[in-house]
């Protein structure tokens, strides 16, 4: 933070997103000045002489509660000189300033794009080797075609439907073969520059979507899954499946607002507010159609279909839709049926006739990106109990067989993904990722994203000195608590043990409470436990409300879907309480499951009847109105739980003795009531 005399003397608030740090300094104060004393990732090359260009941020504008802030463009300067001169000579995106050159006159959030910032943040949403059935919506059909003469004055498409037809018998060509005005418009310079063979395009058998000259053997689709926090885009060549590159960004909306809520009120507050953040998601689209066509060779407009998942505020903000009726009860959703689009409708830059199709949403928490979820996993045609979490800053949850199916959301929060945590950041380069604590000398060893060896192995210090440990993101915020309540150094009631400080200097006393040291970098506090007990348990309270209601009082798989999910250990999960005792061998990981179901949506026209038919009996459990969620949530608060035995971990770890539940409980149900305000 700024030091503490800036604080005394008032000034302006800033906050830097996506990072969230922020502080106070004098007016005049440069804004890349700012951002370093806070930590905040922003690259720079020529000392602030605004010549390299790499510093550049952007002013969120705007009313934003959530900071207590009214962000305006008149709270920072006019452009200088060097601003302007870099401008004309090598050109600055719309929005964008310097911010070496930029100076702080009034409060203002601050957003540092990706190209900005020197560790960039791992988007960790592969395709997930995944054997799906092929049956294409978009076919290729390649026809040599009549050419006209004096004695028959049929059109030229008329023809080229009579060619299809002849050509391609029995494979589903429909006798009213019709077509959009783009492929009339080309048609003709088509037919002329193939010498009358033309390769087709047909949707479903009866749509001319695309006509080229001469033979073409390929045509693309992309599936997207727009995350709340991150987004990813698939490029599937539509005839055989394979994906042939993959891409993924931060979602943008994050300057917005962190969570689901924060962005709601956004719009709540600013009228209007929901344009601009409909037009950067969907710039994020076109940015990732972008990048996988070029590493693909190929050119957007080969990009022919497109499918795309994400939560109920993501679905309808991809739309164009007003949130603000998914911000309260009832949670009403505009439309929870799936929409089917052309691309150009929602400002995608892709072939002229590109279709857009959205797997339908649940409920008002339960989006399109859950019902990805189902298609991929297939708890439907399971007998075995199965519970499916999809962890992420609003965790989705499913639990059934072929029987019944039931889903909720609950509000985790940012915490998983490195938000609210001290040392806290997203997956990048430099960020703790993995966490093991020696039970006797309370020693750590870790491991950081891009480098192999362990922090006690030779060649550590050789792989991370480009970089150095720069914080710690989700998965080693999981595995640190969970190591430190197995040696000892948490109590089950999140307390971190002052008297473990007997047996390790790494237990520092910070005033009124206990820090762990992980690294000279890196300190874990008890404000860093609590934020991930109230992640925690509010996820598990959403597992237990479910069960509850499927009058089940244990699972028979687990399954962790999403990225943050697959980059878990299940172990340290199940140690930590966030999901319900299941086998271990029985719990598993399977990352983007929500882009895997839009894959077969993309390239299987029966998986999106299947996924229309299935939602439409999947039961909605909401918790923000269920009397219980608040009672499991006070028990989940423990580690693992108050109540809970969690046999089947304890066969396999070795688990302290916990105290007594109403001793564990007290201190939470405060907690309790908090959060059920917040929900």
């Amino acid at each position: 933070m700024a030091p503490s005399s800036t604080e005394a003397a008032g000034g302006t608030f800033v906050v830097f997103t996506p990072s969230g740090k922020r502080g106070r300094f004098p007016v005049g104060t440069p804004v890349l000045q700012a951002a370093r004393s806070l930590g905040v990732d922003i690259d720079s090359v020529c000392g602030g002489r605004g010549i390299c260009g790499r510093c550049q941020v952007e002013l969120s504008v705007g009313n934003f509660s959530k900071f207590q802030i009214d962000s305006q463009a008149g709270n920072l300067t006019e452009p200088a000189r060097n601003e302007l001169r870099y401008t004309e000579k090598r050109g600055l995106a719309s929005g964008r300033r310097l911010s070496c050159s930029t100076k702080l006159l009034g409060d203002v959030v601050i957003d540092v794009p990706e190209s900005s910032q020197v560790h960039r943040q791992i988007v960790r949403k592969r395709a997930e080797a995944r054997a799906i059935e092929i049956k294409p919506i978009h076919k290729l059909h390649y026809v040599e075609v009549r050419e006209p003469d004096m004695h028959d004055p049929s059109g030229d498409f008329r023809r080229l439907c009579e060619s299809l037809r002849e050509q391609w018998p029995n494979w589903g060509v429909a006798d009213d073969v019709s077509c959009d005005l783009p492929v009339l418009v080309s048609l003709q310079k088509a037919l002329r520059a193939g010498e009358w063979k033309v390769t087709v395009c047909l949707r479903e058998g009866r749509r001319v979507v695309g006509v080229w000259p001469g033979f073409r053997q390929n045509i693309y689709g992309l599936a997207v899954d727009i995350g709340s926090t991150t987004m990813s885009a698939h490029l599937c060549e539509l005839a055989t499946g394979e994906v042939v590159a993959s891409s993924g960004v931060m979602n943008p909306q994050i300057r917005f607002g962190e969570d689901l809520m924060s962005r709601v009120s956004y719009v709540m507050m600013n009228p209007g507010g929901e344009v601009e953040l409909t037009r950067v998601v969907r710039e994020s689209i076109n940015y990732l159609a972008g990048q996988v066509a070029d590493e693909a060779e190929i050119t957007r407009e080969d990009i022919i279909d497109l499918v795309f998942v994400g939560n109920p505020i993501m679905h309808h903000l991809m739309l164009g839709i007003d949130p603000t009726e998914l911000g309260g009860a009832p949670f009403a959703l505009t439309i929870d049926t799936a929409v089917n689009l052309r691309a150009e409708e929602l400002g995608l830059s892709l072939h002229p006739n590109a279709r857009v199709y959205g797997l339908p949403c649940i409920a008002g928490h339960v989006g399109a990106d859950t019902a990805a979820v189902i298609l991929s996993e297939a708890p439907h045609a399971q007998d075995a109990m199965t519970l499916i979490v999809d962890v992420g800053t609003n965790a989705e949850i499913v639990l059934g067989n072929r029987h019944r199916l039931l889903a909720a959301s609950s509000p985790t929060g940012p915490a998983f993904e490195g938000a609210q945590i001290s040392s806290g950041q997203r997956a990048a380069p430099g960020a703790i990722e993995r966490v093991r604590i020696d039970p006797v000398t309370l020693e750590p060893r870790f491991r950081v994203i891009g480098c192999e060896q362990w922090s006690d192995e030779d060649g550590f210090h050789d792989e991370v000195w480009r970089t150095g440990v720069t914080g710690i993101c989700g998965s080693g915020i999981i595995e640190v608590l969970a190591e430190m309540y197995l040696a000892g150094i948490l109590k089950a009631d999140g307390t971190i043990d002052g008297a473990a400080a007997a047996r390790s200097s790494r237990i520092e006393n910070d005033g009124r409470t206990f820090v762990y040291r992980l690294s000279p970098e890196v300190v874990i506090t008890q404000n860093d436990v609590r934020a991930i007990q109230l992640a925690k348990a509010a996820l598990y309270a959403g597992a237990r409300l479910l069960m509850d209601k499927m009058g089940v009082e244990t699972v028979e798989r687990v399954i962790l879907a999403g990225a943050f999910g697959s980059h878990i250990d299940v172990k340290y999960a199940m140690v930590l309480g966030l999901i319900p005792d299941c086998r271990l061998d029985k719990v598993w990981s399977v990352g983007n499951a929500a882009g895997t179901g839009a894959r077969m949506a993309l390239l299987n026209a029966d998986a999106r009847r299947e996924i229309e038919r299935v939602v439409r009996r999947v039961e909605k459990v909401e918790t923000a109105v269920e009397p219980r969620f608040q009672e499991h949530f006070v028990e989940a608060m423990a580690i693992p739980h108050a109540t809970a035995q969690y046999p089947n971990l304890s066969r396999e770890v070795t688990l302290p003795e916990r105290p007594s539940p109403e001793a564990l409980m007290g201190g939470a149900k405060g907690e309790g009531r908090r959060r059920r305000r917040r929900t």
